[in-house]
């Protein structure tokens, strides 16, 4: 993992936090077992889920590369105390088999309706981190009346939401930086073919290469509330954050007007990856929205 020329810090730090969040004690210690698991014919690809407790449903759309338990293993114990959680791993990703379909936000959008149809969940809230954020914003603006509340992680719904830094990242990125990375092992801990990683990676540095934009005025029609969150270093461009924000029905004179119904958040001290481990403070804003 050395001397990789243009390699930007960003990701560096994903397969740190990879690391951090699949195997420090803290995360081992509160892993709970599903209450039922499998695979869901989606799209003419199979997606693999897990359920823990009982309740109102969330659906939780992971980060690029990431596991359900590399993204949400702190969070789900603590969530499926009253609630429902559907976890979800995206094409290609975890236990979901690899797919020769093409990567893209309307499909990967679809495929969380469709699993909740396969599920009988006939609306749920959602929360997305990262790649998995710009996957709820797609699926918000796809499927509204399947949509409760909506929750963004350190995420955007365009590829100018991100600052310049991040968006050249890829400039110089290839599979083999992955090797011997803890995302390499978390992949193979878990995938029904372990053959099929670098294929895997060459999909997903494609897909993250590409721009995207779902649109300023398809997130303005979100009639859900949507609760933002972002660590205040995460490479999110806080002027397009509060732009969204501005979008939702926030920023307003609240001591003048009642307050929107989407909230912002943002956490000192916390990069795209930290924000992650956070996991009262993400636990609390999600309790205190979602009730």
């Amino acid at each position: 993992m050395k001397n990789l020329p243009g390699f930007n810090r960003l990701l560096m730090a994903v397969f740190l936090a990879a690391m951090s969040l699949a195997l420090t004690p803290q995360t081992m210690a509160q892993k709970i077992k599903p209450s039922s698991s499998g695979y869901a014919p989606v799209n003419g690809i199979k997606v693999y889920y897990e359920i823990y407790g009982q309740g109102q449903p969330i659906v939780l759309l992971h980060g690029a590369f990431y596991t359900i338990e590399m993204n949400w293993a702190e969070l789900i114990p603590g969530l499926s105390k009253t609630r429902k959680v559907i976890a979800i791993e995206l094409q290609g990703h975890g236990h979901s088999p690899y797919a020769e379909r093409k990567l893209d936000l309307k499909s990967l959008a679809s495929d969380v309706e469709q699993i909740m149809n396969y599920l009988k969940v006939d609306s749920a809230d959602v929360a997305g981190y990262s790649m998995g954020g710009s996957v709820a914003y797609q699926f918000a603006v796809q499927f509204p009346k399947r949509l409760k509340k909506l929750v963004i992680i350190s995420s955007t719904y365009k590829s100018t939401g991100w600052l310049p830094e991040v968006n050249n990242a890829l400039n110089d990125f290839k599979p083999e930086f992955f090797d011997d990375s803890p995302l390499k092992t978390g992949y193979e801990a878990v995938a029904p073919d372990k053959a099929k990683w670098r294929s895997f990676l060459d999909q997903m540095i494609v897909f993250a290469g590409e721009t995207f934009d779902i649109g300023d005025s398809s997130i303005a029609r979100i009639s859900s509330p949507v609760l933002l969150i972002a660590g205040d270093n995460d490479g999110l461009d806080k002027v397009e954050l509060m732009k969204t924000y501005q979008l939702l029905g926030g920023g307003i004179i609240g001591d003048m007007a009642p307050m929107p119904k989407s909230q912002l958040a943002i956490v000192p001290a916390q990069n795209h990856v930290s924000l992650m481990t956070q996991t009262k403070t993400i636990l609390d804003y999600l309790n205190n929205f979602l009730k």
